[in-house]
């Protein structure tokens, strides 16, 4: 065998590890605060989660990727596709063997930010430092920052109405009945937008953006008039009122950690099948364009690696978040998956390289925050951030490494 199908059948092993790697690590995004909440079960999470990520990468996931250089190098400047192919496995294998070491130690890491890592190390090996996109890698930095402290205020400000407006008060059926119609609707509507705007598939549909805000005020109406029209069976009268309103909040997060599971595969799936794609287009026509074809059958792969990486590993993590850094209540669970999603759909319309991971934990902290300071594990909480910091310089030392050892031995 020649050189291109070698690294082109190591680059499916390593692409089916990555896959494995990102939905064992970030299966907490999508089902921890649902764990957390006791809305569903740790098994029943598993179970979800896999079949959800697989269809969502399958039949949602992207069959055109943009080549996952994501703006961090520029390919052009690395005149040999020979080195772009052995960059690209290096990358791979390194960002995937960095998520697999904080998945056994039961810590969330970003995907995204382990894959913009190991390929700003091969980059800069190959290339030298012109070819990385400095401004980018700002951006990726900066996301450290915002995606958790926006996700923090967005699920304070939601948990702190529920709290204010329904858990406070002497009646809370009737606070209840009067504000879940609004909450129902602003949830199918963050949903609708969020598929429409952050998915392939609903990226594919060429929405205007006046016939998106259409479509999400025709949405929100028609939600608030049918869920009003039903609250008193959403909502029915018995004697304990908290009960009744965790259980009615409860759905709504199941509903809301469904979304974002399905939401995951779609877009996350490039994270593992994106270098693969790039390597698969580099060995047929020994060139690396922008863009590259998927093959269905590299989807497949895709969404089996996330949804056995969720079976076998996805628990480590989802205990960390969901029930490690703050106790949670499905009213607090709701608040974390809405300020999560509210946070990775303005940052994502922004340009902003986001990182659901980063959002969820800080919806969880903005949450426990809402109960005092003395309600979040600020040690837990340290060692995550920690993670999320080693993130890029691990990943990119990694990759530097692998791609050293491997154009040693091939080139």
């Amino acid at each position: 065998m020649d050189m291109y199908t070698v690294f082109l059948a190591l680059s499916v092993v390593a692409g089916f590890l990555m896959a494995f790697n990102l939905g064992a690590n970030d299966v907490a995004n999508s089902m921890a605060s649902a764990v957390g909440a006791k809305a569903i079960t740790c098994k029943q999470a598993v179970m979800i989660a896999g079949i959800l990520n697989f269809v969502g990468a399958v039949f949602l996931g992207a069959h055109v990727t943009k080549t996952i250089s994501k703006g961090i190098i520029n390919p052009d400047m690395i005149a040999d596709h020979r080195l772009l192919m052995i960059g690209m496995f290096a990358a791979l294998l390194s960002a995937s063997l960095w998520v697999l070491v904080a998945t056994l130690t039961a810590l969330p890491v970003s995907s995204t930010h382990s894959i913009v890592g190991s390929i700003l190390g091969f980059g800069l090996v190959a290339g030298g430092p012109e070819v990385v996109n400095w401004s980018q890698l700002g951006f990726v930095v900066l996301s450290w920052i915002i995606s958790p402290l926006f996700g923090a205020a967005i699920a304070y400000l939601v948990f702190w109405q529920i709290r204010r407006f329904i858990l406070f008060k002497s009646d809370m059926i009737r606070a209840a009945r009067k504000w879940a119609p609004f909450w129902i609707a602003v949830t199918i509507v963050l949903v609708l937008l969020s598929f429409v705007l952050k998915t392939p598939f609903g990226e594919s549909l060429h929405l205007s953006t006046m016939g998106v805000v259409g479509l999400a005020l025709a949405v929100m109406a028609g939600s608030w008039a049918i869920s009003r029209a039903f609250i008193s069976r959403i909502i029915p009268d018995v004697d304990e009122q908290p009960e009744a309103v965790e259980g009615l909040f409860r759905s709504m997060q199941i509903g809301t950690s469904c979304y974002v599971a399905i939401s995951q595969g779609a877009n996350d799936v490039a994270n593992a099948i994106g270098p693969v794609a790039a390597i698969y287009m580099i060995a047929r026509d020994h060139k690396m364009m922008a863009s590259a074809e998927v093959p269905i059958w590299l989807l497949v792969m895709g969404g089996v690696g996330i949804a056995v990486g969720i079976a076998l590993l996805g628990h480590k993590v989802m205990a960390t978040v969901g029930e490690k850094i703050t106790q949670l209540t499905n009213t607090r669970g709701f608040a974390v998956d809405f300020g999560a999603a509210t946070t990775v759909l303005m940052a994502s319309n922004l340009g902003m390289p986001v990182s659901t991971t980063h959002a969820a934990v800080g919806s969880i902290v903005g949450v426990g925050l809402a109960r005092g300071f003395g309600a979040v594990d600020f040690r837990v909480l340290f060692k995550i951030v920690i993670y999320w910091v080693l993130t890029v310089p691990i990943a990119a030392f990694s990759s530097i490494v692998i791609f050293q050892l491997l154009r040693w031995a091939t080139l």
